[in-house]
C-alpha cells in the first residue's frame, strides 16, 4: 500500500508539473494569484482562488461602445493520496469604453468547496481566449486545512478594497481581492473568520504588521518607533452565529511603503485563555 501511495504521488504530481494534459504555450500570460481557505459547509473546505491580470498583457477586441478584454480561468487540485482530481473553470469578459493603462488589473475568482486534505496539490491557469496559444500556469503544494474541530480557530486572511456591485461574496461581506504580491500602497480591508467563538463571548483581538525585508527596516523604525512594527489591539463581545461562526471586516489605515511584509491577526478568548492566530505575507510593489 505504501509503494502504491508513493506511486500515485509520483504520477500526480508528475502530471501538475510538466503539463501533462495541457497543451504547450506559445506566449507567456503573466499573472497573479492567491488561495484562500474557509470553513465550507457539510464539513467541507472553502477555496477561493482570486486573480489579477495586467491590462496590457491581453488582446483586446474592439466594440461600438469601446474594447473588450476576456481571459479564461481555471484551478486545479489533486489529492495524491486519494488518487482525486478537481478541475473548476471560468470566463471573465470586461467591456470598457477605453483600453487601459499598463499598470491597471482585471480581477476574477472561483471558489470551490473541498474535503480538507494535507496531501494536495494546486495548478492555477489563466487563457487569453482572444488569441489561441497565449497563457500561463503555475503550480505547487497546497494542504487543505480542516475547520470541523471545536477549538478555537481562523481562516485564511483576505486583503482587498469593500465593493458593494464586484468582488467575492460572502454572507454580507463584498470584496475586491487584491493579489498580495502587488499590493497598493495606503489603507486596504482584511476579511477574515473566528470559528468556535460563542455569541456573547468577549476576546481580544491584535493585528500585526511586520517588515520581512528589514534592509529598508529604517525608515519605517522612524514612522512606528524602535522595532519597525505595525500593531493595532482592540476588545470586543462575539455576536457569532448558531455555529460559532464570527466574520470580521477590518479597515488598516498605515503609511507602509515598498516592500515585503507579513501581517498577523491573534484571537484570544478572554474566558478560556485560548488563543490563535493566522498570517499573510504581502508585497507594495515600486
Amino acid at each position: 500500500m505504501e509503494s502504491y501511495s508513493a506511486d500515485m504521488r509520483e504520477m500526480f504530481h508528475e502530471a501538475l508539473t510538466t503539463d501533462t494534459h495541457f497543451p504547450a504555450f506559445l506566449k507567456d500570460l503573466p499573472f497573479f494569484y492567491d488561495l484562500y481557505t474557509f470553513r465550507g459547509p457539510e464539513r467541507s473546505t472553502a477555496i477561493v482562488a482570486a486573480f489579477a491580470v495586467p491590462a496590457n498583457a491581453l488582446e483586446t477586441t474592439s466594440e461600438q461602445a469601446g474594447v473588450r478584454y476576456r481571459f479564461d480561468v481555471s484551478l486545479i487540485l489533486a489529492d495524491t493520496a486519494k488518487g482525486s482530481v478537481s478541475r473548476t473553470d471560468d470566463s471573465a469578459s470586461i467591456a470598457l469604453p477605453r483600453p487601459l493603462s499598463s499598470s491597471d488589473l482585471l480581477r476574477t475568482h472561483l471558489e470551490v468547496n473541498m474535503p480538507p486534505s494535507s496531501s494536495t496539490l494546486q495548478r492555477v491557469i489563466v487563457t487569453d481566449p482572444t488569441e489561441p496559444g497565449i497563457g500561463q500556469l503555475y503550480g505547487g503544494p497546497f494542504p487543505i486545512p480542516d475547520y470541523t474541530g471545536k477549538q478555537l480557530m481562523l481562516s485564511d486572511i483576505a486583503l482587498g478594497q469593500p465593493s458593494k456591485d464586484h468582488g467575492w461574496k460572502r454572507g454580507e461581506i463584498s470584496l475586491q481581492l487584491a493579489p498580495t504580491s502587488q499590493f497598493p500602497e495606503g489603507s486596504f480591508s482584511l476579511y477574515y473568520e473566528i470559528y468556535n467563538l460563542p455569541s456573547g463571548t468577549k476576546y481580544s483581538t491584535e493585528i500585526e504588521i511586520e517588515r520581512i525585508d528589514k534592509s529598508a527596516g529604517a525608515k519605517l523604525r522612524s514612522l512606528f518607533g524602535a522595532s519597525g512594527d505595525v500593531r493595532f489591539r482592540f476588545g470586543g463581545e462575539s455576536t457569532a452565529g448558531p455555529d460559532g461562526t464570527l466574520p470580521e471586516l477590518r479597515r488598516i489605515e498605515a503609511p507602509l511603503g515598498t516592500g515585503r511584509y507579513r501581517l498577523t491577526v491573534t484571537v484570544k478568548d478572554l474566558g478560556t485563555g485560548a488563543t490563535t492566530k493566522a498570517s499573510r505575507n504581502f508585497i507594495i510593489p515600486r
